[in-house]
């Protein structure tokens, strides 16, 4: 054995010692370090679920939190409901006792009538477009007198020659008044200026309708001055239609020309041509500011003027009335320039002048604004019925082509065909004014007048009605009361002619009303019927052109019942 060899041995051997217990060490380290590893984790999983418990924890809470809002915010609500309903009960609750307090009859022998509903009243009941012939339904069904409510304004309704007599003529006072027009308030009505048709039964209307009636007659109204200016007039419109050529053409327009050229020099001293374009504006304009007040939107607003307070609502639904009052503003301040208080010219220059008389002309109603409603007032008044009567008168012509023959052969005895007619002539020609009336009362021009109201508590018919009741007088069934009328559903002449065929006028032709309201131009418009018709037949001959169809007899009703527009052809004779 090499000993030399042995200490080599040994180191050997220490170093593979040294380097397996360092191994063992580093193992083990490793192993701890492992250790601290997976502690690490599983501390971090635990904090990682301690995290998420936390989290489900909070978000159960608040998930408890919230529904514990939701459920005191619901009773909250639940709550606010409750009252809520409770409010809307007792409001619906009363405004229905509202409604009946301001509904409720509190009189015996009232008229009968349909069932009120709450806040319209009977407005379902009525068609606004053709009231009269719903009156007419309703008068067979609850009598002559009958009561309605448009919201909360109580209406009666006089039907029938007999009871209208009654409430216009024998008492006249007590029905003498108007209601109040608030749809007319944007136009300057008010209660200082009413202007007259319209105007409350009092003071100031007996002395403008004095005033108008005494002046109207200075200006010729009922006298020879003025039926000259008719007859010349009525040669303008004959020449007018002679110059259509025998073609066919609407005469609406110049029927209107001529009747309200009439009135116009009356008022105004002003005449229009024909063709003047100012005037056919002026024309239409009327025609328009007509038409609005039919319907039942401007019966709505006259019950419920709050809603006349919504701004814009007068100028959007009675814009033409605005624009035809507009002109007559126009009219007047052109008039007032050349006003001189030395001559009275017309109508509106004597209105100036008593407009000078200061506050005691002012307390009957003579101001600037009146002055404006009144000449509206009489425009209207001394055109729209005459001018209807007129287009009706001709219609009938073609459609009773056989009578028309005849009025021309009276009018060739009578007058001939050169000489003009005049008023005098009237009395030898009973067929030809018995034409005219007849066709005022078959044509039914204003077949409901305007509304009266009772000036005082009173009887009709032994049914008590208040003050202050509005009161319509249903005219279209006294011009057709079958007690009275042989023929009342046919344009029949022989209405006013007795056996002799003289003419006679029954007592129940009230065309143009009658009492105190009774309408202040019958007397011209009686001279201008004559007169136009007249002229018209003694120079032409009117028939209805060819391919054309039969004109309607039933009428347009806009506050008057006017035919609808047709088509003629004037024949010279």
């Amino acid at each position: 054995m090499d000993l030399s060899q042995v200490p080599h041995s040994k180191s050997s051997n220490c170093r593979e010692r040294g380097e397996k217990k360092r191994e063992r060490r580093g193992e083990r380290r490793e192993e701890r370090r492992g250790e601290e590893r997976r502690g690490e984790e599983r501390r971090g999983e635990e904090r990682r679920a301690e995290t998420v418990l936390g989290q489900r924890r909070k978000t159960k809470e608040q998930t408890v939190y919230e529904m514990a809002l939701l459920l005191r915010l619901g009773s909250q609500l639940s709550s606010c409901w409750s009252n809520f309903s409770i409010l809307g009960v007792f409001l619906i609750v009363f405004t229905l006792l509202f409604d009946f307090m301001k509904r409720r009859r509190r009189w015996s022998r009232y008229p009968p009538g349909p069932v009120s509903l709450p806040f319209i009243g009977t407005m379902l009941c009525i068609d606004f477009n053709k009231p009269h012939h719903s009156f007419n339904q309703l008068h067979k069904k609850f009598g002559n007198i009958f009561n309605l409510q448009n919201c909360w304004t109580n209406m009666v309704v006089v039907n029938g020659y007999k009871a209208v007599k009654e409430a216009l003529v024998h008492r006249s006072e007590d029905f003498a008044d108007r209601p109040y027009f608030p749809m007319y308030e944007h136009l300057g009505y008010g209660e200082k200026s009413e202007g007259i048709v319209v105007a409350r039964y009092g003071h100031a209307w007996k002395e403008l309708r004095k005033f108008t009636l005494s002046t109207l007659r200075n200006f010729g109204m009922g006298k020879k001055s003025l039926e000259e200016r008719v007859t010349e007039e009525a040669g303008f419109l004959c020449a007018a239609v002679n110059a259509e050529g025998g073609h066919p053409f609407d005469l609406r327009f110049l029927v209107n020309n001529a009747v309200c050229n009439v009135i116009c020099t009356t008022i105004y001293g002003e005449r229009f041509d024909y063709g003047d374009e100012t005037f056919k504006k002026l024309l239409h304009l009327f025609e328009n500011s007509l038409s609005e007040e039919a319907g039942f939107l401007p019966q709505l607003l006259n019950v419920v003027p709050i809603l006349l307070r919504i701004p814009g609502v007068p100028q959007k639904v009675f814009r033409g009335q605005k624009a035809f009052m507009d002109f007559i503003d126009v009219l007047i301040e052109k008039h007032m320039k050349t006003w001189n208080p030395a001559e009275i010219r017309d109508f509106t220059d004597a209105f100036l002048k008593e407009m000078e008389k200061g506050k005691e002309a002012e307390k009957s109603g003579f101001n600037y604004n009146n002055l404006r409603l009144v000449t509206a007032d009489l425009f209207s008044a001394g055109s729209e019925t005459t001018s209807t009567t007129l287009r009706w008168a001709l219609l009938y012509m073609l459609l009773h082509p056989e009578i028309q023959s005849k009025v021309q052969a009276e009018i060739d005895k009578v007058i001939g065909r050169e000489q003009s007619p005049t008023m005098k002539d009237q009395v030898n020609m009973p067929y030809t004014s018995a034409v005219i009336h007849e066709t005022q009362r078959w044509g039914d021009i204003a077949p409901i007048g305007l509304p009266h109201m009772t000036y005082r508590d009173t009887e009709l018919q032994g049914f008590f009605i208040p003050k202050g009741t509005t009161i319509i007088t249903n005219l279209s069934s006294v011009l057709k009361d079958e007690a009275v009328w042989e023929k009342p559903n046919e344009f029949y002449p022989e209405h006013f002619l007795d056996a002799n065929g003289q003419f006679v006028k029954p007592e129940a032709f009230l065309p143009f009303s009658a009492g105190r309201r009774v309408c202040l131009g019958e007397q011209l418009a009686r001279m201008e019927l004559f007169i136009f018709f007249t002229t018209l037949l003694q120079k032409f001959t009117f028939v209805l052109p060819k391919d054309q169809p039969r004109p309607r007899e039933d009428g347009c009703f806009a506050l008057t019942n006017s035919p609808y527009p047709f088509l003629v052809q004037a024949i010279p004779r």
